[in-house]
């Protein structure tokens, strides 16, 4: 596994540390570089490796000081700047920086006024109700505090799958190349494609265990062993990441696989089933009495109990093995289905590549359009365009639609301002081939006030998609409030997708939004919302949420081929 997210995290601690002490662009700087780190699908060490600092100065953000400190960290392990900028900050002062609804200002007046140090000091001073007598705070800061240290809690517990997968892939695949090892293969929730995972699960088939043992538990990622067994051990990774490896043999794989794929509530009820039709279900196979019946693949497990073979992201127990009895299973959308992104984003606003890098990239893996979406003028902080701008972005596209094989689709990603109008007049707005609509602000307003602000935005007649719909952060901010039938059902009135964001962050619509969405006759967007060429490989992640949501082509506008989402976009 690569120092990618190791060097990320440190950009953005020192981002978090500056930002406290009040210095002004070298934030920024250091996040967009954090940013391209930990989404790079190449290690950076092998990039250093191959091309040293002059290979690194091509990662988006990094410049040469980040790539020589990069170099610095990649030859000694240690990073001096980083180590003299944190210690100017208690540790615990820069993680209430992750607490929702604290800002850099206010988590240096805590630590100042009130002398707090820590997130455990933080929450029981807002308990004991301290922070409402600091000018700038009050009761309603107090409490938004608490349910932001809710948040934090939660998430820690987690992690997300965008993280996760990458991890265990190449975990799997190492194993795989074990003398004696046939199948290593993940489970768990990361094989249902939960939106965050608890633990990494990898089965594995193999004569020889001891080997399988000896190599998982002395990876170089491996920070601590648990417990090394002959057949099973744990391990937490230098991601922090606990993982568990079991070898089997092949008489039990396919009845282990789906045991520990679950979820516990599916496999409850299969048991169930195969109680009722006279057999026993286990991790070691399926039986009658006490002789073996099949074991070595789930599809023959399914068969034998009388039903077709069920996704693994279908696993919950939410009617899935209901609608397997009646043949009623839905087409699930596959994961190469997606013929083009639709929200996108370049350096005209706060991506990290050209038009041109994107669009490029885009008809590598094989899209047969591709629409841009930069941000609208309203976004300040993310460098959006005022109209002026804006005409001469679609000149560019224009231009860049000449020397690539794909359809430049005109988009733009606009805001939806409070008063529910869009961020520009339909005089500019007539002249995209696409508007997806955005809420970046005003995240506390009532349900009441967002519903109504959501539904005036839905009358324009030139908005196509509404952008990650309840404006989440997994683990960093809560959705906000809003009627989501209601929204939904006028989305559907007026010819309105509604995205199924694939930042592994955000993965917005949540599974049920999607399958609530599709149930009322909405159709679902499914777009990496990318700020790099690197960000395109996210849509797995989109349509795994999108397949979780039982989601099918029929479905996805932009599983769709180009004359039929054309259609779509003129309603």
């Amino acid at each position: 596994m690569s120092k990618n997210r190791e060097i990320a995290e440190m950009f953005f601690e020192m981002a978090d540390v500056l930002e406290m002490q009040g210095v002004d662009w070298k934030p920024s700087a250091y996040r967009k570089a954090a940013r391209a780190l930990e989404t790079l699908s190449e290690p950076v060490e092998e990039i250093f490796a191959v091309g040293g600092v002059k290979a690194l100065m091509d990662i988006p953000g990094v410049g040469q000081g980040l790539a020589g400190k990069i170099e610095e960290f990649l030859k000694t392990g240690r990073m001096k700047e980083f180590l003299q900028v944190v210690r100017k900050v208690p540790a615990g002062v820069e993680e209430m920086m992750r607490v929702p609804g604290l800002g850099p200002k206010k988590v240096m007046r805590l630590y100042k006024d009130l002398k707090i140090k820590s997130v455990e000091q933080l929450e029981r001073a807002a308990k004991a109700g301290k922070l409402r007598r600091l000018a700038g705070f009050g009761i309603k800061s107090e409490e938004d505090i608490l349910r932001g240290l809710d948040i934090i809690k939660k998430g820690a517990e987690r992690v997300l799958l965008g993280v996760a997968l990458p991890v265990a892939r190449e975990i799997a695949e190492r194993l795989s190349r074990v003398d004696g090892v046939k199948v290593a293969e993940p489970a768990g929730s990361l094989r249902r494609m939960s939106e965050t995972i608890g633990d990494i699960d990898i089965l594995v088939i193999s004569k020889k265990p001891a080997k399988v043992m000896d190599f998982f538990t002395k990876m170089p990622e491996v920070k601590t062993v648990i417990a090394k067994g002959p057949t099973k051990s744990t391990v937490i990774l230098s991601e922090g990441v606990q993982s568990d490896v079991r070898v089997l043999d092949g008489k039990s794989f396919g009845s282990a696989l789906q045991y520990f794929t679950g979820s516990k509530d599916h496999n409850i009820a299969l048991r169930q089933i195969a109680i009722k039709k006279g057999f026993k279900l286990s991790e070691y196979g399926l039986f009658k009495k006490d002789s073996y019946v099949c074991g070595r693949s789930e599809k023959e497990i399914y068969a034998r109990l009388g039903l077709p073979f069920i996704p693994p992201e279908l696993r919950e127990n939410h009617g899935e093995i209901e609608a397997a009895q009646k043949n009623k299973l839905p087409d699930l959308i596959s994961y190469d289905a997606i013929k083009g992104d639709l929200h996108m984003h370049t350096r005209w606003s706060d991506g990290n590549n050209s038009v041109e890098q994107m669009a490029g990239a885009a008809e590598k893996l094989g899209y047969e359009y591709v629409a841009f979406a930069d941000h609208s003028k309203s976004e300040h902080i993310a460098n959006g365009m005022d109209e002026k701008r804006l005409l001469q972005y679609l000149k560019e596209l224009d231009v860049v639609q000449k020397k690539v094989g794909i359809r430049v689709l005109k988009g733009s990603e606009v805001d939806i301002l409070a008063d529910g109008s869009l961020d520009y007049s339909n005089e500019y707005l007539k002249e995209l081939d696409l508007v997806v609509g955005s809420v970046h602000s005003r995240f506390k307003s009532s349900r009441q006030e967002m519903t109504g602000r959501i539904l005036k935005a839905f009358e324009n007649p030139y908005l196509n998609i509404f952008a990650h719909p309840s404006g989440r952060l997994i683990g960093r901010r809560e959705p906000y409030d809003f009627d989501f039938e209601k929204v939904a059902l006028a989305a559907k009135e007026r010819g309105i997708a509604l995205e199924c964001n694939s930042y592994p962050d955000r993965l917005d619509l949540k599974d049920v939004h999607v399958r609530k969405a599709i149930e009322l006759g909405c159709k679902i967007s499914i777009d990496t919302d990318s700020h790099s060429v690197e960000h395109l490989r996210f849509i797995e992640f989109g349509v795994a949420q999108a397949r979780r949501g039982w989601a099918e082509v029929k479905d996805v506008i932009n599983a769709w081929p180009l004359k039929k989402l054309e259609k779509f976009l003129r309603r």
